[in-house]
């Protein structure tokens, strides 16, 4: 049974919300300020966790930099759920580690399907291998096939595809992915990343991979 965290300061919404996500078969805890999220994070080890962003006492955004500081949340999903839909908010969420950003309100049937289209995701990308709609994408073998076709991908093209669809809907920024892909083992231009990515999007066409201007990017995979 997967465990899902509400963190919210409308009680009227976490109960609505552990209502519905029970019926669905999810074991549910909830939180009413950012403190509290963090206590219920750190003793139940919640599998995705829902976070509002204006809460009391810690806010969603500060929340989520401290679990994303935590060894044993590091593979925990963070959804943002929030009024704010501010570009600079929603921004701000993603930066601090969150996996996606929902500006309220949202159909709860769609919300149900994008919670279990991230438990999907995770399942289906077990032993290195991803499948994202029409693509397959095995870190083992180095092989990227769309449609059945295999694709020819160079080294770091390869992993940084990976990297960005190990995490639909996750903005990794450009010091991320400079310090995942290249490390110190050279010294790159600034705009090495933004020819991976044109090279990579020659190949698998221009609506997968988002670019966030002055931030970086993110693989669209909205279900």
């Amino acid at each position: 049974m997967k465990k899902i965290l509400i963190a919210d300061d409308e009680p009227d919404i976490l109960e609505f919300l552990k209502y519905n996500l029970v019926k669905e078969g999810f074991e549910v805890s909830t939180a009413n300020n950012g403190v509290e999220a963090l206590k219920v994070a750190y003793s139940a080890h919640p599998d995705l966790i829902l976070l509002d962003v204006m809460m009391p006492e810690m806010d969603g955004i500060e929340t989520c930099r401290k679990i994303r500081e935590t060894a044993a949340l590091k593979n925990t999903f963070i959804i943002f759920l929030s009024a704010r839909a501010e570009d600079y908010t929603q921004i701000a969420g993603l930066e601090s580690g969150a996996d996606d950003y929902i500006v309220k309100p949202v159909k709860l049937r769609v919300l149900i399907s994008k919670i279990k289209a991230f438990f999907r995701r995770a399942e289906e990308q077990e032993g290195n291998k991803i499948f994202i709609k029409e693509l397959i994408i095995d870190k083992d073998k180095y092989t990227v096939a769309k449609n059945k076709k295999e694709l020819h991908f160079p080294k770091k093209e390869f992993e940084l595809l990976f990297m960005l669809a190990s995490k639909p809907n996750k903005l990794f920024t450009r010091d991320e992915i400079y310090n995942k892909i290249w490390g110190n083992e050279i010294i790159v231009g600034d705009r090495t990343i933004d020819v991976h990515i044109r090279k990579i999007r020659d190949k698998l066409g221009d609506d997968l991979i988002k670019t966030i201007k002055g931030v970086g990017y993110k693989f669209d995979n909205h279900e």
